[in-house]
């Protein structure tokens, strides 16, 4: 399926550039129009993504973040956040709840957080070749009023 509409933009791994992709993504998907808790969730996972190329990916250095977004006809948000940093060597263990790389000041819910606000999630990596995050949400079509 083709989308009908598509975005995409690339901005340095800097903290202020977290809340920048989730309002981005946000005024993207407004053409959706989801519900309130649906947008929230979409910003909840795209700010964990971010967040964690950011903390995860370029820990010593700034680097570039790749942020797609496409929409199809049936209501589904595509968003792919893509690096090039350094990768993560086990994918299923950084998946677990509560593991992290980053310090005793983060949580390590990360992952399971944007498991939970999407409907799917897709994680490929290499150690030193950078990290491919896509996630999935379906947005309801809303009924109007009666």
């Amino acid at each position: 399926m083709k989308p009908i509409n598509e975005m995409s933009m690339v901005f340095r791994s800097r903290s202020v550039n977290e809340r920048f992709s989730r309002m981005a993504v946000a005024c993207f998907a407004a053409q959706l129009d989801p519900t309130l808790d649906e947008l929230n969730d979409i910003k909840t996972a795209v700010s964990e993504a971010v967040t964690n190329c950011i903390v995860h990916a370029y820990p010593n250095t700034i680097g570039k973040i790749a942020l797609k977004g496409r929409i199809f006809s049936n209501g589904k948000l595509e968003l792919t956040i893509t690096d090039s940093g350094v990768g993560i060597s086990d994918i299923e263990k950084a998946r677990e709840p509560l593991f992290t790389t980053g310090g005793s000041d983060r949580s390590g819910m990360g992952f399971t957080i944007m498991e939970s606000f999407m409907d799917r999630l897709s994680v490929k990596s290499r150690a030193g070749g950078g990290t491919i995050i896509k996630m999935i949400k379906s947005v309801s079509p809303r009924v109007s009023g009666k």
